[in-house]
């Protein structure tokens, strides 16, 4: 008989270690609720025998419109530790800490895209191409200039040049006033209208920026200051039984240092919402939440599709029926921490502990956000596998041994050996600290960095 596991004692399926599908242990009947991890993922469409497997053709999902939610806390405070770890990072001069010492290319509009690229290949600087800065209006251009305010402030990047076209909406002179203060030896503009050679002109000023760069030096900073994003893509039936559970632990135990986290992904929460609404700190915290997926729910309605069409053709063959399902193993990375802030696309992260972030599940879209908000380095659970990094360094932890095998050149951490009895919540902390020092993710080592900003509005 194939091994299975039963997740929660009170689940009427269980999944197939062999292939993550779900098998039914008792007779369900058409109507009747599907329990996994505890609770309903969906309800039988038909009558269902119990050894029957349990997907697509005979389990539907519960999830419809919005809903009114109501506050009734149940959460436990994180104790704090004392002995804190350290890690080696970079300290900047208004105080913020980085754990990388690159220059990066940012430029304003995507007309000059290759012009970055150029510049980068001739400096070894980092760059970002992307589509927008010109011909977008109102909230949808604010959100390409919150994004690129990010990543010009984001702490890795020890030096920053500011690439401008010169005749595009986003342009210098009104980037500036959205940045707002920055440090004129770390941050260097660039208009390539106004110059002769723009490429020789950014290949001088990234040798500017190296020379302020190569006098800033590693050194020991407590693990307080760490902030990491929580992401899954590709998932499969094992991201809620291994690399989500652990990177909750390890989200738990960076809180305890006073460390931060933020889980985004609004859609993959539709289902499991009321989990983490109880856990939010206070009231104020609490309707942030409720505005956060009720208006991405409003979201879809606006553009007339329905809430609980997520997961994807992968995530089917992987095991994942309902969008319920899928939200029910991805929530599992923000641990059992207690909400501390709900952050809308584009915020900047600044509250320790368990952060909620505005945006879709999206890889690249989701990754950009997380890294734009601030965090240092992203863990990015997968059980489909994915080549992908953003501009801040992707750790990829595979649900199953299988990917971790097949897919070396992708995965820097394996959790499936948790199938095996293994707990590895400490093997990856020490992993993210040495990535934190210095340690190249695959992504950063294959040259894998890129961006991509929410679209919602009218491009002339």
């Amino acid at each position: 008989m194939e091994k299975t596991l039963r997740i929660n004692p009170c689940d009427n399926v269980a999944v197939q270690l062999a292939d993550g599908h779900k098998i039914a242990l008792c007779d369900i009947k058409k109507g009747e609720n599907v329990i996994k991890y505890g609770f309903p993922i969906g309800h039988a469409s038909e009558d269902i025998k119990k050894g029957d497997k349990v997907h697509t053709h005979n389990l539907k999902t519960n999830l419809s419109g919005k809903i009114n939610y109501s506050y009734e806390p149940e959460f436990t405070e994180i104790p704090r530790k004392t002995d804190i770890p350290e890690f080696s990072g970079y300290v900047r001069r208004n105080g913020d800490v980085g754990i990388r010492n690159d220059i990066w290319i940012i430029n304003t509009v995507g007309c000059i895209n290759k012009t970055a690229e150029a510049i980068a290949k001739a400096t070894g600087a980092k760059f970002f191409p992307h589509p927008f800065g010109c011909s977008q209006l109102g909230g949808d251009m604010e959100i390409t200039q919150k994004i690129l305010k990010g990543m010009v402030n984001h702490p890795n990047a020890g030096g920053v040049l500011v690439l401008g076209l010169g005749c595009e909406n986003n342009n210098i002179d009104v980037f500036r006033g959205i940045l707002g203060g920055y440090d004129r030896e770390r941050v260097k503009f660039l208009n390539c209208q106004e110059c002769g050679d723009e490429i020789k002109s950014g290949i001088e000023a990234v040798a500017e920026l190296k020379r302020y760069t190569s006098g800033l030096k590693r050194e020991s900073i407590p693990v307080s200051k760490l902030k990491i994003g929580l992401k899954c893509g590709g998932s499969d039936a094992y991201s809620g039984i291994t690399a989500n559970p652990l990177v909750g632990r390890l989200s738990d135990l960076l809180i305890s240092y006073g460390g931060s986290s933020i889980l985004t992904e609004v859609p993959e929460m539709f289902g499991a919402e009321q989990l983490l609404m109880k856990r939010c700190r206070n009231k104020e915290i609490f309707n942030k939440t409720v505005s956060l997926i009720n208006d991405f729910k409003e979201y879809f309605i606006r553009h007339n599709q329905v809430i609980y069409e997520n997961p994807s053709p992968g995530n089917k063959a992987g095991g994942i029926t309902t969008l319920e399902e899928k939200s029910l193993g991805c929530v599992q990375k923000g641990g059992s921490g207690v909400i501390a802030d709900v952050l809308n696309y584009g915020d900047t992260l600044t509250a320790p502990g368990l952060n909620l972030l505005c945006g879709p599940g999206n890889d690249m879209v989701a990754v950009t956000n997380l890294a734009a908000c601030g965090v240092h380095m992203i863990l990015f659970t997968t059980g489909r596998g994915t080549p992908f990094g953003g501009p801040v360094p992707t750790v990829k932890i595979s649900t199953n041994s299988a990917l971790s095998e097949r897919k070396r050149n992708w995965i820097d951490f394996n959790a499936g050996e948790i199938l095996n009895g293994k707990e590895l919540t400490n093997e990856l902390f020490d992993f993210c600290i040495k990535v934190a020092g210095g340690k190249k993710t695959k992504n950063e080592i294959n040259g894998f960095e890129e961006i991509s900003i929410f679209k919602d509005g009218v491009t002339l």
